[in-house]
């Protein structure tokens, strides 16, 4: 395969094997490796058309961080898919293109490499994609030969290439001698020889964040709860909001629910309940970004009141709205409020 190829750009980056940390401190760079330079913080115009949807595709050294990466992109929206036959690519993302531009963020593929003729099959696959106006980025992951066989001899899972007369140190060779047409012709070259899964993860979103802080990697779980029933044992926070003017305590109000506008209105019509509400958005504003950058990928937080049918159930609809707005992907669970 050449090593620029028709329906890539040409050029790659690659990002350092050890993970130092970038002016933020946040996680590692991307830094350029040729020309023309591409950089995780200033894409060039063709690039940011191409990232408005992007279309990813994934390969590498097995034991390098494959799966790790699509699990990333799962979690930063896109549409994913693992061991994906090359000559099938074309077909798949023309299928799912159109389909998924309204809820999802992008499409990353990892491909199947145990095809012999995987590198031929691979460019033909790009140039069929090509022809259709398509452009996918490739980004290839690698590590260091002892750290890939050490990862393995971890996980006691058997390389792809061992086989009867082939160890391990053997089929490593072997992978790396196969796949160096692809590496030459990626776009990004990843070396995680020095990444802990945790790092991995942090880069990834990083590059992928950085044209588009609209994506949110964080997934926000909200549960409204009754603390007579008990509190959620998966909650990562609690807030307790029995403090608030209680609607059970008012006749017409006792048989609704906090998704009720007229309970809304009595739980935050009070100077109590309207500042909380804007201290607590507030609060998660901040908290949020730095959970995202840690590379947390869920975090739950439970709101709890007396029976779980009013108050807390009228701010975590309210914590709903605010956290969607912020483009977050937030989900809405009200535990207790039909027992409250």
């Amino acid at each position: 395969m050449p090593a620029s190829r028709s329906g890539l750009a040409a050029g790659s980056s690659t990002v350092p094997s050890s993970p130092a940390a970038d002016s933020t401190g946040d996680c590692p760079a991307v830094t350029p490796a040729m020309s023309p330079p591409k950089t995780a913080d200033a894409p060039s115009d063709n690039e940011s058309e191409i990232e408005a949807f992007p279309l990813l595709v994934v390969a590498g050294l097995s034991g390098a961080g494959k799966s790790t990466v699509l699990h990333v992109f799962e979690d930063l929206r896109m549409v994913t898919a693992d061991g994906v036959p090359p000559s099938l690519l074309p077909d798949m993302v023309t299928l799912l293109r159109e389909s998924s531009r309204t809820r999802f963020q992008g499409m990353a593929f990892g491909l199947d490499q145990r095809r012999g003729e995987f590198s031929e099959e691979m460019h033909e696959a790009f140039e069929r994609l090509s022809a259709r106006g398509l452009r996918p980025q490739l980004i290839f992951l690698e590590a260091d030969p002892g750290v890939l066989m050490r990862r393995y001899a971890t996980t006691r899972r058997p390389h792809p290439l061992e086989r009867d007369g082939v160890g391990l140190e053997q089929a490593v060779k072997e992978e790396m001698e196969q796949l160096a047409p692809v590496r030459e012709s990626a776009d990004l070259l990843f070396d995680t020889s020095s990444y802990s899964i945790h790092d991995l993860r942090r880069v990834i979103q990083r590059r992928w964040k950085s044209s588009r802080e609209r994506l949110r990697a964080i997934k926000v779980n909200l549960v409204s709860f009754g603390f007579k029933y008990g509190v959620p044992r998966e909650a990562d926070l609690v807030f307790d909001l029995r403090f608030l003017p209680n609607p059970y305590f008012v006749e017409k109000l006792r048989p609704l629910t906090g998704k009720d506008k007229a309970v809304a209105s009595h739980v935050f019509g009070e100077p109590s309940g309207k500042l909380f509400r804007k201290r607590l958005i507030d609060f998660l504003t901040f908290l949020l970004p730095l959970y995202d950058v840690e590379g947390r990928y869920r975090l739950t937080i439970a709101i709890g009141c007396t029976g779980g049918r009013h108050r807390s159930v009228a701010m975590t609809e309210a914590l709903a709205k605010a956290l969607t707005r912020q483009d977050y992907a937030v989900s809405v669970e009200h535990r207790h409020m039909e027992l409250g």
